[in-house]
């Protein structure tokens, strides 16, 4: 996993095909690395990826409409592994789709239906390793940082992985000096079709929303997908 982790940080992805025999046989997700490994106490480097992967292989047709695409991510909960003719010839993700919104009809559907209420936060003087940890624990793919009660920045899990996993830096040091700063947020009623098209021009998977001064949700490119595909 320390090999695998490594390998996702340098490309910025946040998912691999594991390949057996040639054959492609699973996936394994910085999620896993999170949740199956770092939040257990595990050391990645004796962690095999075969033994945190999904199995079987999510799948799909490249012929499929984004609409199949999105609601076959939301039922399988996971990125697809694209193939054609039993060659795998690509993976779609949240992000790829959400790409994709912008240019669908526009949904009367508002962010607010969607978000998630629970918004994990962290002191900046929190170190890595206890996000890491906390992130694992509750499954959760990023944190809001605050100063001083106020939030002020993000941390998230590929944030751990491009700027920590992979060039082997050391986890004890304060998350608020490695956050996304300033912290991009919408206010609540945003339609979902406008906050796709912010997260795709940001090229960001997460955007918090906001009443006032106060975050009160967060909603990812898989809760947009899970809007589109109803």
């Amino acid at each position: 996993m320390d090999e695998a982790a490594r390998l996702m940080g340098e490309r910025h992805i946040g998912s691999l095909i594991v390949v057996k025999y040639a054959t492609p046989v699973g996936m394994v997700t910085e999620r896993d690395l999170l949740s199956s490994v770092l939040a257990l106490g595990r050391v990645p480097r004796e962690v095999k990826v075969e033994s945190v992967m999904s199995y079987p292989l999510p799948k799909i047709n490249p012929k499929a409409s984004i609409k199949e695409a999105a609601q076959t991510m939301i039922k399988k909960r996971r990125r697809l592994a694209v193939f054609e003719d039993g060659d795998l010839v690509g993976v779609i993700t949240a992000s790829d789709l959400i790409r994709s919104l912008p240019l669908a009809p526009e949904t009367t559907l508002r962010v607010d239906e969607f978000m998630t209420m629970e918004v994990v936060t962290v002191d900046e003087k929190t170190t890595v390793a206890s996000v890491a940890k906390i992130m694992g624990e509750k499954r959760i793919g990023s944190v809001i940082v605050t100063q001083g009660g106020k939030p002020v920045g993000i941390f998230t899990e590929r944030d751990l992985l491009t700027n920590f996993l992979a060039n082997d830096r050391p986890l004890d040091v304060p998350v608020g000096e490695n956050a996304s700063s300033p912290l991009i947020t919408v206010p609540s009623g945003t339609s979902v079709h406008e906050a796709a098209s912010i997260m795709a021009l940001k090229h960001i998977r997460r955007l918090p929303i906001t009443e006032g001064s106060k975050i009160v949700g967060i909603v990812t490119a898989r809760d947009l997908v899970e809007a589109y595909a109803k």
